[in-house]
Formats: C-alpha cells, sequence, structure tokens
C-alpha cells in the first residue's frame, strides 16, 4: 500500500503509558483475543447488553505511541484519506461531514464508552465520536500476517509492517464506518430496534450493522484508489483475508466451539467478504444497505 508523502490528519492523538491522555474522555469495556484485535466488538453493543467479551491479551511488547514514529504516521495518513474521502461523499449527498477523532494508546485509556486496557480491539464510541486502537494492534497484525522475522529486525523502519498495511487500514476504516453509521443516524436507530425485539432478532441487527460497516470501508478503498492510486498488487487480498478470519463463523470454529448463526453479531466471513467486495466494486454508497439488501 502506497500511502507515504500524503497528508496526515491533526486528528490523532496519542497517549502516554499509564493511560494519561493527550487529548481524551472518561470511563468500562474489555474486548480482547487476538482476532478480536482485528475486529474489536462495538462497545455500545457489549454496553447495552451486559455483554463483555474477555480472553487472552495482546502478545510482544510494544512501545508507547509517540508523534512521529511509523505507526502514528501511518495512522494519520489512513484517518486523512479517509477524511478526504468522506467529505467528498458526505458534499455530493449535499450535507457536511464531521471528522473523528483517533486515539492511538498504550497500556490503558478511558472513553465516553469505557475504560479499555492493552488487550482491547480497535473500537469506535458514538459518545465522544472517537476510534480507539492500541499501539499492539499493529503487533498483532503483522504476526497473524506473517512478516518476516529479518525484516522485523531490520532496521529498514519505513518497511518494517508493510505486509498488512492495507488490512491495518481496512480495520481502521471500518471503523470510521461506525462514525459514518452514526454521523447519518443509522446507529441509533439500530440501538432503539434493539431494545425492542429479542436476543437473536437483536443480534441480526448487529451482524447487519456491522456488514454496513465493512462495505463502507469498501467504498473507501473504491474512492481512494480514484482519488490516489494507493493500491499495489496483493492489498486487497489482504483485506479479504483479514475479513474472513474474524467472522462469528471462524471465530466459533478457532475457539473450538460451535458455530451458532443466532448467536453471530458480526456476519460470517463469507458476508463479510461480500460487503466488503461490494462496496469496493460499486463505491457508492446505496449499495451498502444491508438492512434491506439481505445478508
Amino acid at each position: 500500500m502506497k500511502w507515504q508523502n500524503r497528508r496526515g490528519s491533526s486528528n490523532v492523538r496519542t497517549s502516554r503509558s499509564g493511560g494519561k491522555m493527550i487529548g481524551g474522555g472518561i470511563g468500562g469495556i474489555i474486548i480482547a483475543g487476538i482476532l478480536w484485535l482485528v475486529f474489536g466488538v462495538n462497545p455500545m453493543t457489549a454496553l447495552q447488553t451486559g455483554q463483555v467479551v474477555t480472553g487472552g491479551g495482546s502478545q510482544g511488547s510494544t512501545q508507547p505511541a509517540t508523534e512521529d514514529d511509523r505507526d502514528t504516521r501511518f495512522v494519520k495518513v489512513v484517518l486523512a484519506d479517509t477524511e478526504e474521502v468522506w467529505h467528498q461523499i458526505f458534499e455530493e449527498a449535499g450535507s457536511t461531514y464531521k471528522e473523528p477523532s483517533l486515539t492511538l494508546f498504550d497500556g490503558q485509556v478511558s472513553s465516553a464508552c469505557g475504560s479499555a486496557t492493552s488487550a482491547t480491539g480497535p473500537f469506535y464510541c458514538p459518545g465522544d465520536q472517537t476510534i480507539y486502537l492500541d499501539t499492539s494492534f499493529f503487533v498483532e497484525m503483522r504476526r497473524n500476517l506473517g512478516i518476516s522475522g529479518d525484516q522485523q529486525g531490520s532496521g529498514d523502519t519505513e518497511n518494517q509492517g508493510k505486509a498488512g498495511d492495507f488490512a491495518q487500514a481496512y480495520v481502521i476504516s471500518h471503523e470510521v464506518g461506525h462514525h459514518v453509521q452514526t454521523l447519518l443516524g443509522i446507529s441509533q436507530q439500530v440501538n432503539e430496534a434493539r431494545r425492542q425485539v429479542t436476543a437473536t432478532q437483536g443480534n441480526q441487527l448487529s451482524v447487519l450493522q456491522e456488514l454496513q460497516a465493512d462495505c463502507f470501508a469498501g467504498v473507501w478503498a473504491n474512492r481512494n484508489q480514484q482519488r490516489v492510486q494507493f493500491l499495489e498488487a496483493g492489498d486487497i487480498d489482504e483485506a479479504m483475508n483479514a475479513a474472513s478470519q474474524i467472522g462469528d463463523d471462524r471465530l466459533a470454529q478457532a475457539s473450538g466451539g460451535a458455530v451458532v448463526p443466532d448467536n453471530f453479531t458480526h456476519g460470517s466471513s463469507q458476508q463479510r467478504v461480500n460487503w466488503f467486495t461490494r462496496g469496493l466494486e460499486s463505491g457508492n454508497l446505496q449499495s451498502c444497505d444491508t438492512f434491506s439488501g439481505g445478508l
């Protein structure tokens, strides 16, 4: 993925080890497990249902985020790319896009949706319209996407973690998709509907919401490619692999449990790939109506 030498967003904040924020918020939900480090559970969903997903924490040591390390610069460029694309899309619809913030943290952090630790996966908090991302996220994705030990140990900091860059960008754009849902009033409608239906029906609504965020991520990739031609060979495969790895069916199988579609909250691997692909191929927000388009 080509990302160097482009504008970085001014909406990225970093926190110091121990949770002292440079900018920040308030408040408890823990989302863990290596696979959940790729796509975190929507914290608002967990708070509303009383469910907290827990598991193993992140592995390997990380350094606190700084303003000029490679990962921070990468996140700033990706977030800036989402800003450019979503401003354009909202303007085309005669509306104005309000940019989210993104907080990179190390150790622990607080948000309007609750506190998070280094075991927390990426999540979007509608309460403060901020995406939260622990620095260990990059370590886990590089490990799971197979970056070589030689590359990890090299002094070439720009190329460390290059394998998987677009998968990381895809995850960030998925969380930005949840921000778009908040701006459009979709998240509020889903939350209200979930309070009036059974748990199984509520899970189905959660699946539709998550699949729409996947589709929005595909729309972003399409429009950003038109804008800056940032994709390289293998990038789309990286995103497809990431999407397939975090389907509810794949997670259930990985944990040794039964695959129970009624318990899904994010969608199957195939559903996630399908909806990302739909957004990627169309570049059109209207193609992402998961609520009437079916799974």
